[in-house]
Protein backbone atom coordinates (compact mmCIF):
# COMPACT_ATOMS: atom_id res chain seq x y z
CA UNK A 1 0.00 0.00 0.00
CA UNK A 2 1.33 3.49 -0.58
CA UNK A 3 1.94 5.42 2.51
CA UNK A 4 -0.92 7.62 2.52
CA UNK A 5 -2.79 4.14 2.61
CA UNK A 6 -1.07 2.79 5.13
CA UNK A 7 -1.58 6.07 7.79
CA UNK A 8 -5.59 5.83 7.13
CA UNK A 9 -6.35 3.83 9.88
CA UNK A 10 -9.79 3.62 8.70
CA UNK A 11 -8.64 1.67 5.58
CA UNK A 12 -5.87 -0.71 7.73
CA UNK A 13 -8.88 -1.68 9.95
CA UNK A 14 -10.88 -2.55 6.52
CA UNK A 15 -8.33 -4.55 5.41
CA UNK A 16 -7.53 -6.65 8.52
CA UNK A 17 -11.53 -7.42 8.90
CA UNK A 18 -11.09 -8.75 4.87
CA UNK A 19 -8.42 -10.73 5.56
CA UNK A 20 -9.36 -12.44 8.83
CA UNK A 21 -12.79 -13.18 7.00
CA UNK A 22 -10.55 -14.58 3.74
CA UNK A 23 -8.79 -16.85 6.23
CA UNK A 24 -11.73 -17.55 7.90
CA UNK A 25 -13.22 -18.96 4.67
CA UNK A 26 -10.22 -20.74 3.87
CA UNK A 27 -9.24 -22.76 6.62
CA UNK A 28 -13.16 -23.67 6.89
CA UNK A 29 -13.59 -25.26 3.75
CA UNK A 30 -10.29 -26.84 3.43
CA UNK A 31 -10.59 -28.75 6.98
CA UNK A 32 -14.17 -29.67 6.02
CA UNK A 33 -13.02 -31.01 2.82
CA UNK A 34 -9.50 -32.18 3.54
CA UNK A 35 -11.04 -34.28 6.28
CA UNK A 36 -13.65 -35.58 3.96
CA UNK A 37 -11.90 -36.49 1.13
CA UNK A 38 -9.40 -38.03 3.07
CA UNK A 39 -12.12 -40.30 5.02
CA UNK A 40 -13.15 -41.35 1.17
CA UNK A 41 -9.89 -41.68 -0.08
CA UNK A 42 -9.10 -39.03 -2.60
CA UNK A 43 -5.98 -38.19 -1.17
CA UNK A 44 -4.83 -35.34 -4.21
CA UNK A 45 -8.48 -33.61 -4.03
CA UNK A 46 -7.61 -33.51 0.32
CA UNK A 47 -4.12 -32.36 -0.34
CA UNK A 48 -5.60 -29.61 -2.40
CA UNK A 49 -7.93 -28.86 0.02
CA UNK A 50 -5.53 -29.10 3.03
CA UNK A 51 -3.62 -26.05 1.03
CA UNK A 52 -5.87 -24.08 1.59
CA UNK A 53 -6.28 -24.70 5.14
CA UNK A 54 -2.46 -23.99 5.60
CA UNK A 55 -2.54 -20.48 3.17
CA UNK A 56 -6.10 -19.72 5.37
CA UNK A 57 -3.77 -19.99 8.42
CA UNK A 58 -0.61 -18.12 7.19
CA UNK A 59 -2.84 -14.83 6.05
CA UNK A 60 -4.07 -14.88 9.50
CA UNK A 61 -0.59 -15.19 10.84
CA UNK A 62 0.37 -12.32 8.19
CA UNK A 63 -2.34 -10.21 9.17
CA UNK A 64 -1.88 -10.47 13.12
CA UNK A 65 1.87 -9.53 12.19
CA UNK A 66 0.61 -6.37 10.19
CA UNK A 67 2.42 -7.75 6.93
CA UNK A 68 -1.23 -6.97 5.47
CA UNK A 69 0.11 -6.69 1.70
CA UNK A 70 1.83 -9.71 1.74
CA UNK A 71 -1.35 -11.59 3.49
CA UNK A 72 -3.28 -10.15 0.61
CA UNK A 73 -1.32 -11.47 -2.32
CA UNK A 74 -0.78 -14.69 -0.92
CA UNK A 75 -4.75 -15.12 -0.36
CA UNK A 76 -5.18 -13.98 -3.81
CA UNK A 77 -2.74 -16.00 -5.39
CA UNK A 78 -3.75 -18.73 -3.45
CA UNK A 79 -7.63 -18.36 -3.89
CA UNK A 80 -7.37 -18.24 -7.60
CA UNK A 81 -5.17 -21.12 -8.17
CA UNK A 82 -7.87 -23.29 -6.33
CA UNK A 83 -10.54 -22.09 -7.96
CA UNK A 84 -9.39 -22.60 -11.13
CA UNK A 85 -7.87 -26.05 -10.23
CA UNK A 86 -11.04 -27.44 -9.04
CA UNK A 87 -12.99 -25.72 -12.14
CA UNK A 88 -11.06 -27.26 -14.18
CA UNK A 89 -10.66 -30.58 -12.91
CA UNK A 90 -12.79 -31.80 -10.58
CA UNK A 91 -15.96 -29.25 -10.50
CA UNK A 92 -17.08 -30.25 -14.21
CA UNK A 93 -20.73 -29.26 -14.63
CA UNK A 94 -23.01 -32.10 -15.54
CA UNK A 95 -26.55 -33.27 -16.28
CA UNK A 96 -26.25 -34.06 -11.55
CA UNK A 97 -24.78 -31.08 -10.75
CA UNK A 98 -24.03 -27.33 -11.92
CA UNK A 99 -20.51 -26.07 -11.53
CA UNK A 100 -19.63 -24.41 -8.40
CA UNK A 101 -16.15 -23.65 -7.31
CA UNK A 102 -16.34 -20.55 -9.25
CA UNK A 103 -18.63 -18.47 -7.19
CA UNK A 104 -15.90 -17.61 -5.00
CA UNK A 105 -14.26 -15.36 -7.75
CA UNK A 106 -17.11 -13.03 -6.64
CA UNK A 107 -15.63 -12.64 -3.18
CA UNK A 108 -12.58 -12.77 -4.19
CA UNK A 109 -13.20 -9.68 -6.75
CA UNK A 110 -15.39 -7.97 -4.24
CA UNK A 111 -12.45 -8.11 -1.45
CA UNK A 112 -9.77 -7.02 -4.20
CA UNK A 113 -11.86 -3.79 -4.90
CA UNK A 114 -12.26 -2.67 -1.56
CA UNK A 115 -8.89 -3.64 -0.54
CA UNK A 116 -7.37 -1.75 -3.44
CA UNK A 117 -9.90 1.04 -3.90
CA UNK A 118 -7.44 4.22 -3.29
CA UNK A 119 -4.35 1.59 -5.45
CA UNK A 120 -3.25 3.55 -8.61
CA UNK A 121 -5.93 1.91 -11.65
CA UNK A 122 -3.21 0.63 -13.02
CA UNK A 123 -2.68 -1.63 -10.28
CA UNK A 124 -6.56 -2.07 -9.54
CA UNK A 125 -8.57 -3.04 -12.69
CA UNK A 126 -6.06 -5.40 -14.21
CA UNK A 127 -6.47 -7.77 -11.30
CA UNK A 128 -10.35 -6.61 -11.08
CA UNK A 129 -10.56 -7.29 -14.38
CA UNK A 130 -9.31 -11.24 -14.66
CA UNK A 131 -11.51 -12.37 -12.08
CA UNK A 132 -14.13 -11.22 -13.68
CA UNK A 133 -13.07 -12.61 -16.77
CA UNK A 134 -12.44 -15.72 -15.52
CA UNK A 135 -15.78 -15.74 -13.34
CA UNK A 136 -17.36 -15.38 -16.95
CA UNK A 137 -15.58 -18.12 -18.42
CA UNK A 138 -16.04 -20.53 -16.01
CA UNK A 139 -20.29 -19.79 -15.38
CA UNK A 140 -20.82 -19.59 -19.02
CA UNK A 141 -18.78 -22.68 -20.35
CA UNK A 142 -18.65 -26.13 -19.62
CA UNK A 143 -14.95 -26.08 -20.54
CA UNK A 144 -12.92 -28.63 -18.42
CA UNK A 145 -9.82 -30.87 -18.37
CA UNK A 146 -10.19 -34.23 -18.39
CA UNK A 147 -9.00 -36.08 -15.69
CA UNK A 148 -9.17 -39.01 -13.86
CA UNK A 149 -9.69 -37.78 -10.67
CA UNK A 150 -13.54 -37.55 -10.25
CA UNK A 151 -15.97 -36.04 -7.16
CA UNK A 152 -18.95 -38.46 -6.71
CA UNK A 153 -21.49 -37.12 -7.61
CA UNK A 154 -23.70 -37.41 -4.58
CA UNK A 155 -20.73 -35.42 -3.54
CA UNK A 156 -20.87 -32.43 -5.61
CA UNK A 157 -24.73 -31.83 -5.36
CA UNK A 158 -24.09 -31.28 -1.61
CA UNK A 159 -20.89 -29.27 -2.67
CA UNK A 160 -23.27 -27.08 -4.92
CA UNK A 161 -25.22 -26.19 -1.79
CA UNK A 162 -22.59 -25.41 0.60
CA UNK A 163 -20.40 -23.41 -2.37
CA UNK A 164 -23.10 -21.54 -2.58
CA UNK A 165 -23.89 -20.90 0.84
CA UNK A 166 -20.57 -20.28 1.73
CA UNK A 167 -19.86 -17.48 -1.27
CA UNK A 168 -23.05 -15.41 -0.47
CA UNK A 169 -21.83 -15.27 3.45
CA UNK A 170 -18.07 -14.31 2.05
CA UNK A 171 -20.16 -11.70 0.15
CA UNK A 172 -22.59 -10.91 3.10
CA UNK A 173 -19.41 -10.59 5.24
CA UNK A 174 -17.68 -8.58 2.86
CA UNK A 175 -20.55 -5.88 2.53
CA UNK A 176 -21.23 -5.90 6.42
CA UNK A 177 -17.88 -4.60 6.62
CA UNK A 178 -18.04 -1.69 4.41
CA UNK A 179 -21.59 -1.10 5.95
CA UNK A 180 -20.33 -1.37 9.63
CA UNK A 181 -16.88 1.24 8.46
CA UNK A 182 -18.95 4.14 6.89
CA UNK A 183 -21.26 4.13 10.01
CA UNK A 184 -18.69 4.52 11.90
CA UNK A 185 -17.03 7.07 10.04
CA UNK A 186 -20.20 8.46 9.71
CA UNK A 187 -20.87 8.56 13.53
CA UNK A 188 -16.96 9.90 14.13
CA UNK A 189 -17.53 12.47 11.80
CA UNK A 190 -20.46 14.04 14.02
CA UNK A 191 -18.62 13.11 17.19
CA UNK A 192 -15.72 15.45 16.00
CA UNK A 193 -17.86 18.30 14.89
CA UNK A 194 -19.34 18.33 18.25
CA UNK A 195 -16.09 17.99 20.16
CA UNK A 196 -14.61 21.15 18.06
CA UNK A 197 -17.97 23.12 19.63
CA UNK A 198 -17.69 21.94 22.90
CA UNK A 199 -13.68 22.26 22.64
CA UNK A 200 -13.22 18.42 23.52
CA UNK A 201 -9.74 18.66 21.69
CA UNK A 202 -6.57 19.88 23.49
CA UNK A 203 -2.63 19.80 22.32
CA UNK A 204 0.12 18.17 24.18
CA UNK A 205 3.99 19.06 23.77
CA UNK A 206 6.80 17.10 23.30
CA UNK A 207 10.52 18.39 24.21
CA UNK A 208 12.79 18.69 21.63
CA UNK A 209 16.48 18.67 23.00
CA UNK A 210 19.70 19.75 22.60
CA UNK A 211 22.26 17.15 22.56
CA UNK A 212 23.25 18.59 25.81
CA UNK A 213 19.32 17.85 27.33
CA UNK A 214 18.67 21.53 27.20
CA UNK A 215 15.09 22.39 25.65
CA UNK A 216 14.78 24.47 22.55
CA UNK A 217 11.42 23.38 21.27
CA UNK A 218 8.23 21.11 21.18
CA UNK A 219 6.18 19.22 18.69
CA UNK A 220 2.13 20.14 19.34
CA UNK A 221 0.43 16.63 19.23
CA UNK A 222 -3.49 16.97 18.70
CA UNK A 223 -5.80 14.96 21.49
CA UNK A 224 -9.42 14.41 21.76
CA UNK A 225 -11.20 13.49 24.74
CA UNK A 226 -14.48 11.96 23.94
CA UNK A 227 -17.19 12.32 26.44
CA UNK A 228 -18.08 8.81 25.84
CA UNK A 229 -15.18 7.13 23.94
CA UNK A 230 -12.08 8.75 26.85
CA UNK A 231 -9.16 9.50 24.71
CA UNK A 232 -9.43 8.55 20.71
CA UNK A 233 -6.44 8.17 19.23
CA UNK A 234 -5.26 9.95 16.36
CA UNK A 235 -5.01 7.39 14.30
CA UNK A 236 -8.85 7.25 14.23
CA UNK A 237 -10.06 10.59 14.32
CA UNK A 238 -7.40 12.11 12.03
CA UNK A 239 -7.79 10.36 9.17
CA UNK A 240 -11.85 10.93 9.05
CA UNK A 241 -11.12 14.40 9.65
CA UNK A 242 -8.97 14.39 6.50
CA UNK A 243 -11.53 12.53 4.21
CA UNK A 244 -14.73 14.63 5.75
CA UNK A 245 -13.03 18.25 5.16
CA UNK A 246 -12.85 18.21 9.04
CA UNK A 247 -9.25 18.69 9.13
CA UNK A 248 -9.50 22.29 7.83
CA UNK A 249 -10.93 23.27 10.50
CA UNK A 250 -9.43 21.11 13.15
CA UNK A 251 -5.88 22.43 11.59
CA UNK A 252 -7.11 26.03 11.88
CA UNK A 253 -7.36 25.86 15.29
CA UNK A 254 -4.72 24.20 16.15
CA UNK A 255 -2.92 26.95 14.45
CA UNK A 256 -4.35 29.62 16.86
CA UNK A 257 -3.78 27.18 19.87
CA UNK A 258 0.09 27.30 18.93
CA UNK A 259 0.39 30.96 18.11
CA UNK A 260 -1.73 31.70 21.77
CA UNK A 261 0.55 28.97 23.17
CA UNK A 262 4.00 30.94 21.90
CA UNK A 263 1.89 34.04 23.10
CA UNK A 264 1.80 33.10 27.17
CA UNK A 265 5.14 31.30 26.08
CA UNK A 266 6.96 34.98 25.66
CA UNK A 267 5.93 36.36 28.64
CA UNK A 268 7.83 33.57 30.75
CA UNK A 269 11.87 34.08 31.16
CA UNK A 270 12.08 30.48 30.53
CA UNK A 271 10.12 29.43 27.60
CA UNK A 272 10.73 32.89 25.86
CA UNK A 273 13.25 31.13 23.34
CA UNK A 274 11.21 27.98 23.05
CA UNK A 275 10.17 27.20 19.59
CA UNK A 276 7.22 24.85 18.68
CA UNK A 277 6.58 22.88 15.75
CA UNK A 278 2.86 22.18 14.29
CA UNK A 279 1.74 19.42 11.95
CA UNK A 280 0.17 20.74 8.71
CA UNK A 281 -2.21 18.33 6.82
CA UNK A 282 -1.83 18.75 2.68
CA UNK A 283 -5.05 19.82 2.55
CA UNK A 284 -4.43 22.49 4.98
CA UNK A 285 -1.31 23.45 3.30
CA UNK A 286 -2.58 23.30 -0.27
CA UNK A 287 -5.76 26.21 -0.10
CA UNK A 288 -4.86 29.14 -1.85
CA UNK A 289 -4.86 31.42 1.60
CA UNK A 290 -2.84 29.37 3.84
CA UNK A 291 0.02 31.76 3.95
CA UNK A 292 -2.57 34.44 4.86
CA UNK A 293 -3.72 32.53 7.77
CA UNK A 294 -0.24 31.79 9.04
CA UNK A 295 0.16 35.52 9.16
CA UNK A 296 -2.92 36.33 10.89
CA UNK A 297 -2.77 33.75 13.26
CA UNK A 298 0.86 35.38 14.01
CA UNK A 299 -0.31 39.22 13.93
CA UNK A 300 -3.28 38.30 16.17
CA UNK A 301 -0.95 36.76 19.17
CA UNK A 302 1.77 39.08 18.31
CA UNK A 303 3.86 35.77 17.61
CA UNK A 304 7.52 36.03 16.75
CA UNK A 305 7.75 34.38 13.47
CA UNK A 306 11.17 32.45 14.35
CA UNK A 307 8.90 30.73 17.34
CA UNK A 308 6.80 28.73 14.92
CA UNK A 309 7.46 25.88 12.78
CA UNK A 310 5.35 23.87 10.49
CA UNK A 311 6.02 20.46 9.44
CA UNK A 312 5.18 19.21 6.34
CA UNK A 313 5.09 15.26 5.51
CA UNK A 314 6.74 13.75 2.08
CA UNK A 315 3.49 12.70 0.85
CA UNK A 316 2.44 16.63 0.34
CA UNK A 317 5.17 16.66 -2.16
CA UNK A 318 2.82 14.50 -4.60
CA UNK A 319 1.04 17.59 -5.28
CA UNK A 320 1.57 20.78 -7.10
CA UNK A 321 5.10 21.20 -6.48
CA UNK A 322 5.69 24.88 -8.02
CA UNK A 323 2.74 25.95 -5.36
CA UNK A 324 4.06 24.31 -2.89
CA UNK A 325 7.55 25.89 -3.44
CA UNK A 326 6.15 29.27 -3.90
CA UNK A 327 4.21 29.09 -0.16
CA UNK A 328 7.12 27.68 1.41
CA UNK A 329 9.16 30.92 0.16
CA UNK A 330 6.24 32.96 1.59
CA UNK A 331 6.66 31.11 4.77
CA UNK A 332 10.50 31.86 4.86
CA UNK A 333 9.90 35.35 3.87
CA UNK A 334 7.25 35.96 7.34
CA UNK A 335 9.97 34.36 9.38
CA UNK A 336 8.01 31.08 9.93
CA UNK A 337 10.44 27.74 9.49
CA UNK A 338 9.47 24.41 7.29
CA UNK A 339 10.47 21.14 8.36
CA UNK A 340 10.14 17.66 6.62
CA UNK A 341 8.36 15.10 9.13
CA UNK A 342 9.00 11.22 8.43
CA UNK A 343 11.90 11.86 5.86
CA UNK A 344 12.78 8.38 4.53
CA UNK A 345 9.22 7.18 4.30
CA UNK A 346 8.11 8.51 1.55
CA UNK A 347 9.04 8.82 -2.58
CA UNK A 348 10.32 12.48 -2.18
CA UNK A 349 13.07 12.43 -4.38
CA UNK A 350 16.69 14.67 -3.84
CA UNK A 351 15.87 16.92 -6.40
CA UNK A 352 12.71 17.73 -4.35
CA UNK A 353 14.82 18.28 -1.36
CA UNK A 354 17.45 20.99 -3.12
CA UNK A 355 14.41 23.23 -4.57
CA UNK A 356 12.52 23.74 -1.03
CA UNK A 357 13.11 25.93 1.24
CA UNK A 358 13.29 23.88 3.98
CA UNK A 359 15.06 24.29 7.40
CA UNK A 360 14.86 21.32 9.20
CA UNK A 361 14.51 17.42 8.06
CA UNK A 362 13.35 14.90 10.99
CA UNK A 363 14.69 11.03 10.81
CA UNK A 364 11.45 8.87 11.21
CA UNK A 365 11.35 6.64 14.07
CA UNK A 366 11.19 3.83 12.07
CA UNK A 367 14.32 4.31 11.58
CA UNK A 368 15.52 5.16 14.81
CA UNK A 369 13.79 2.13 16.39
CA UNK A 370 16.22 -0.23 15.24
CA UNK A 371 19.30 1.58 14.76
CA UNK A 372 21.25 -0.61 16.56
CA UNK A 373 19.67 -3.93 15.37
CA UNK A 374 19.54 -2.91 11.38
CA UNK A 375 21.88 -2.53 9.13
CA UNK A 376 19.77 -1.19 6.73
CA UNK A 377 18.28 1.39 8.82
CA UNK A 378 21.41 2.62 10.64
CA UNK A 379 23.30 2.87 6.94
CA UNK A 380 19.39 4.98 6.61
CA UNK A 381 20.00 7.37 9.56
CA UNK A 382 23.60 8.03 8.85
CA UNK A 383 22.69 8.73 5.24
CA UNK A 384 19.88 11.33 6.42
CA UNK A 385 22.71 12.87 8.61
CA UNK A 386 24.81 13.31 6.12
CA UNK A 387 22.71 15.23 3.85
CA UNK A 388 21.22 17.39 6.39
CA UNK A 389 24.76 18.56 6.70
CA UNK A 390 25.56 18.87 3.12
CA UNK A 391 22.82 20.56 2.35
CA UNK A 392 22.83 23.25 5.92
CA UNK A 393 19.92 21.82 7.77
CA UNK A 394 19.05 20.95 11.16
CA UNK A 395 18.35 16.83 11.34
CA UNK A 396 15.65 15.86 14.64
CA UNK A 397 15.29 12.66 15.85
CA UNK A 398 12.29 11.33 16.75
CA UNK A 399 11.48 8.65 18.48
CA UNK A 400 14.38 8.18 20.76
CA UNK A 401 13.89 5.95 23.53
CA UNK A 402 17.07 4.46 24.82
CA UNK A 403 20.40 5.77 25.51
CA UNK A 404 22.09 3.50 23.28
CA UNK A 405 19.44 5.03 20.36
CA UNK A 406 20.97 8.72 21.52
CA UNK A 407 24.51 7.42 21.43
CA UNK A 408 24.59 6.20 18.05
CA UNK A 409 22.96 9.06 17.13
CA UNK A 410 25.07 11.33 18.53
CA UNK A 411 28.06 9.99 17.08
CA UNK A 412 26.98 10.68 13.79
CA UNK A 413 26.62 13.80 14.43
CA UNK A 414 22.97 14.49 15.52
CA UNK A 415 22.08 17.68 17.94
CA UNK A 416 18.38 17.50 18.17
CA UNK A 417 16.37 14.54 19.87
CA UNK A 418 12.69 13.60 20.46
CA UNK A 419 11.27 10.63 22.13
CA UNK A 420 10.35 8.72 25.19
CA UNK A 421 14.32 8.85 26.83
CA UNK A 422 13.38 12.38 27.37
CA UNK A 423 9.87 12.93 27.93
CA UNK A 424 6.44 11.93 26.74
CA UNK A 425 4.07 14.15 25.59
CA UNK A 426 3.27 16.80 28.03
CA UNK A 427 0.10 18.91 29.13
CA UNK A 428 0.94 22.43 28.48
CA UNK A 429 1.54 23.25 32.43
CA UNK A 430 3.58 19.76 32.31
CA UNK A 431 5.45 20.82 29.75
CA UNK A 432 6.54 24.47 31.31
CA UNK A 433 7.40 23.19 34.00
CA UNK A 434 9.98 20.54 32.52
CA UNK A 435 11.60 23.45 30.76
CA UNK A 436 11.98 25.66 34.39
CA UNK A 437 13.09 22.55 35.72
CA UNK A 438 15.55 21.60 32.61
CA UNK A 439 16.84 24.99 32.61
CA UNK A 440 17.37 25.19 36.70
CA UNK A 441 19.72 22.21 36.07
CA UNK A 442 21.43 23.91 33.44
CA UNK A 443 22.64 26.96 35.52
Amino acid sequence: MNPDELSSSIHRHRIRRILWVSAGLLMGLGAGWSVFFALTGEYVIAAVEFVLLVAGGSVLWLTHLQLTRLAFLLVTLVTYLAIGLFSLYFDVPDAVAPRTSHLYLLVLTLASMLVLRKEPPLLRWPLTGVLILTFVVFASTSWSIPSELSIPASVRQVGVWINAATAMLGMLALVHITLMETAEANSLQRDIERGMARREFFLVFQPQVQADGKVVGAEALLRWRHPQLGMVSPGDFIPVAEESGQILPLGSWVLQEACQTLQRWARTPAMDGVSLSVNVSAKQFLQPDFVGQIASAMQQHGVVAARLKLELTESMLVHDMSDIIAKMHSLHTLGVGCSLDDFGTGFSSLSYLKKLPLDQIKIDQAFVRDVLTDPSDAAIARAVLQLGENLGLAVIAEGVETEGQRDFLLANHCRLFQGYLYSRPLAAIDFEMYVADNSAMKL
